[in-house]
């Protein structure tokens, strides 16, 4: 089974799933990892060869599991079932998710990634709709509001679960709506703005699953790996960056954040050849007493387009 949070477009993560095979249910992959998880439905599987093999079609939704916490929960909890996840980036996690997901239970692991392109448009009546306020969800404030700040739109902000008829009710006759495109609500057209929000780059996003270890691996995946030094004291890090470093280890990304247990709490992002290496690595962390755990394993070693970026002004 197959789910996704409350908060998250139902529109892309379906997507996601359909464009990765999530939705498909093999006898095993060719890496050795477990087969993908069967689809989750609201409803009875659509007819015909497509829904008899599991295959997600764009009109089916997955399981809402709840807010994110929920959703980790469940999926610790229960049997066969996964959850398609926004990632930020497979090289640069979203901060929100390595927090959930060291919060989760140590069961808890991303075991892929698969870049969504962007459904998101602005539509609203023929001949206006664009005066007023633009009604937008969670998920489409998330992807959207750089480009909706640019053009000077006053976004309010709903629920993600509130329906599509309510959501009209709310924009009014001189409103407009950010929906995803396979969404938009019948007497409704694309607004002239709405090509700003085409060409963006695409949405990525992970299957979420509880298992006892890391998936192993032969080639090349994108490792996060959250830990924590021995001790909390001035300089107390380095140690900690000097074994992962001797692993032949080059983070791509680093990022601390204190903890209610006494030392920081660090996350990282890096490539790693085999799992044998990730294998000595937390090998050498347990030697040092150095607490870790690993919160995804994605095959791929090129997640084109990459993170944004910036263009640092230094001093001088």
């Amino acid at each position: 089974m197959l789910g996704r949070s409350e908060r998250e477009s139902p529109a892309h993560a379906a997507l996601a799933a359909r464009i990765a095979g999530w939705g498909v249910a093999p006898a095993g992959r060719p890496d050795g990892g477990p087969a993908a998880p069967a689809v989750a439905q609201r409803g009875a599987a659509p007819p015909g060869p497509a829904g008899a093999a599991g295959v997600l079609d764009d009109t089916v939704d997955l399981l809402d599991l709840g807010t994110t916490a929920d959703t980790l929960a469940t999926v610790a909890s229960i049997d066969d079932l996964a959850a398609v996840v926004h990632l930020g980036h497979p090289e640069q996690p979203s901060p929100e998710l390595e927090q959930a997901l060291l919060e989760g239970a140590s069961s808890l692991i991303v075991t892929g990634a698969v870049p969504v392109p962007n459904q998101w448009v602005w539509v609203g009546p023929p001949g206006g709709g664009q005066g007023d306020q633009v009604i937008v969800d969670e998920a489409g404030m998330r992807d959207c509001r750089t480009v909706l700040r640019s053009l000077g739109a006053s976004p309010r902000l709903v629920p993600t679960r509130t329906p599509v008829e309510e959501r009209v009710l709310i924009a009014g006759p001189a409103g407009s709506l950010v929906i995803e495109r396979s969404r938009v609500p019948a007497g409704l057209v694309e607004l002239p703005d709405s090509a700003a929000l085409q060409g963006r780059a695409p949405v990525w996003y992970g299957l979420l699953e509880a298992r006892r270890t890391w998936p192993a691996f032969t080639k090349p995946a994108q490792v996060w790996l959250a830990f924590g030094p021995y001790d909390d004291h001035r300089g107390s890090l380095q140690p900690t960056l000097a074994l992962i470093a001797d692993a032949g280890i080059d983070l791509q990304h680093l990022r601390s954040q204190a903890s209610q247990m006494g030392p920081h709490v660090f996350f990282t992002s890096f490539s790693c050849p085999t799992s044998v290496m990730l294998d000595e690595l937390v090998a050498r962390l347990d030697d040092n007493g150095i607490a870790h755990r690993t919160l995804a394993v994605l095959p791929g070693t090129s997640f084109v387009p990459g993170p944004e970026s910036l263009a640092p002004q230094w001093a001088r």
